[in-house]
């Protein structure tokens, strides 16, 4: 009974170093497109602006396609209420939810996206608030966004380049241009549902088109 009761207790440390020797990967995900809706998209279809239906799978430059869209708001007085309301009607991707919850199991996860904090409560809480590195956005006394302040240039690629300096392996997950660059410096980079252009502009990146398959890529390299 010795024995066997020793067996089981080492059993279990071994499985409990293998958990933790797992969770020196850090996954870093994009927020829309990877686990919920686009945003701007959502506004546009709301308010009928079509105008606001670019994203980064359009416009490769974040900081140009900020500015176009404050002024497409400032144009047709959009102000923070509006997109707030939007907002509070999403939800997140369907089997986004049970895909996270399996990653975080096998990995620490960290959402790196170019969202602004004034918009990305609701959404983080129905993802029971995982760390979330975004920007900010500058609001008026009337509601009116006057600008945005991003973290830093390239803040998805010097996370990443962080994370590795303190030992980390980082495994990362987008699905548009402004994912591109944490995809290159990351020790393995995965495309998740991404248009045909970024497809073709960047072969060296495995596609997935579902969470499933977003799944068995994590599987392969974690």
């Amino acid at each position: 009974m010795r024995i066997r009761h020793r067996t089981r207790w080492w059993a279990t440390c071994v499985g409990f170093k293998y958990s933790l020797l797992k969770m020196s990967v850090i996954a870093c995900l994009d927020l829309e497109g990877v686990l919920v809706p686009e945003i701007w998209i959502n506004v546009a279809r709301r308010t009928g602006i079509d105008e606001l239906m670019a994203t980064t799978r359009d416009v490769a430059d974040y900081s140009e396609l900020m500015r176009q869209r404050l002024d497409i708001c400032e144009e047709n007085g959009l102000g923070i209420g509006d997109i707030s309301d939007v907002i509070a009607e999403m939800r997140p991707l369907e089997g986004a939810e049970d895909f996270l919850a399996w990653l975080r199991e096998h990995s620490q996860v960290v959402i790196l996206s170019d969202t602004f904090y004034e918009f990305a409560q609701p959404l983080m809480r129905q993802l029971d608030f995982p760390t979330l590195f975004c920007h900010r956005l500058e609001i008026a006394g009337d509601g009116r966004i006057s600008g945005f302040e991003l973290r830093m240039p390239e803040q998805k690629r010097e996370a990443v380049r962080a994370f590795q300096r303190l030992n980390f392996r980082v495994v990362a997950a987008g699905d548009s241009y402004n994912d591109v660059t944490m995809l290159s410096e990351a020790d393995a980079g995965i495309l998740f549902c991404p248009p045909e252009n970024v497809i073709e502009e960047f072969p060296q990146f495995p596609v997935t088109v579902d969470y499933p398959g977003l799944k068995a890529a994590f599987e392969q390299v974690l």
